[in-house]
């Protein structure tokens, strides 16, 4: 990958993903400008990237067009959002914004200093999908007034203004479609699964299964998340790109493995599906291993064995 950004504009920065890009770019010596509100980013992802040359850190909403940080860029990359059902239900009309408002301003951004833009888009583009695996030329099967919406449409909203400015502008943008990610830097409390699973196991709490647990989802390790996004971001393709793992496993199936790999003796507890939640999530990735030359690497259990290691370690359980 020829990798040869100066300085980078992080939105979001102090999320989850977001920090882990931040953390990723440093190391390959771009240096860092995170904006973020802290709506659902937490600062603690921040304290060692704050002591790192390079790296500045900006409080700001990136949907109330707060003024454009100092300096020249030639990366931004669009991760404002707040991402987990729990946040966005929380925070509609804010995560409704952000795709808006937040997007036309990192572009905008972008456009001025000529430099490569990428939006993290999700796989929740594809709503309850009746095609599988998902393939970026797959339009979805999404309500547009059920309570995933905010998300949902958001996010095909920042896709669409997106597309327009490199259609009308000549815009150098890209587009990511990142599917479930996890890791360390999640929040225990943000009400996503593999968090949830994890600090209810560590706890000794039963884990608690929506719906039948056969539903599916592919499980991405963050760090091959973040390899992919710069990968993107590094190449010339327009996107989509889907970012995910094609390994497709049930909802049960990761509880399970989480069980086992912290021999927790937890029960499983089945709650009541949330309203419009996928019934399968599973990832074409043809696109970008052709051209990327990309594929996650982490194998699940790889992945969760780190991320378990990481809650029990930092005190996580009690957020």
């Amino acid at each position: 990958m020829d990798w040869n950004f100066t300085r980078a504009l992080v939105t979001g920065g102090a999320g989850f993903v977001g920090s882990h890009v931040c953390a990723r770019l440093l190391s390959r010596g771009t240096q860092v400008v995170c904006v973020d509100n802290f709506a659902t980013g937490v600062r603690e992802n921040l304290w060692e990237l704050l002591e790192t040359p390079g790296f500045s850190l900006v409080e700001a909403d990136v949907s109330a067009s707060p003024a454009e940080p100092t300096g020249e860029f030639d990366l931004v990359l669009h991760l404002a959002c707040p991402a987990s059902p729990r946040d966005y239900l929380r925070l509609p009309f804010e995560t409704l914004a952000v795709g808006a408002a937040g997007t036309a301003w990192a572009l905008n951004v972008a456009r001025r200093h000529d430099a490569r833009f990428l939006l993290a888009s999700t796989s929740e583009v594809y709503g309850d999908p009746e095609r599988h695996p998902q393939r970026e030329d797959y339009w979805g099967n999404v309500n547009p007034i059920g309570p995933r919406s905010v998300y949902d449409e958001a996010k095909r909203y920042a896709e669409a203004y997106t597309a327009a400015a490199r259609r009308e502008w000549g815009a150098n943008t890209t587009i990511a479609r990142i599917f479930n990610t996890y890791g360390p830097n999640m929040r225990a409390g943000d009400g996503r699964m593999i968090p949830a699973f994890v600090t209810q196991a560590l706890r000794g709490e039963p884990l608690t299964v929506a719906g039948t647990g056969q539903q599916t989802r592919s499980i991405c390790y963050v760090d091959d998340t973040v390899t992919g996004l710069l990968a993107l971001a590094a190449s010339g393709h327009p996107g989509p790109v889907n970012i995910g793992n094609p390994h497709e496993l049930t909802v049960l199936e990761i509880a399970e493995e989480v069980l086992r790999l912290t021999g927790s003796q937890s029960e499983i507890e089945y709650i009541e599906a949330a309203e419009d939640d996928p019934r399968r999530r599973c990832p074409d990735i043809g696109l970008a291993r052709a051209e990327l030359g990309w594929a996650p690497e982490t194998a699940p259990a790889e992945g969760l064995r780190h991320t378990i290691k990481w809650f029990a370690e930092t005190n996580q359980l009690i957020t």
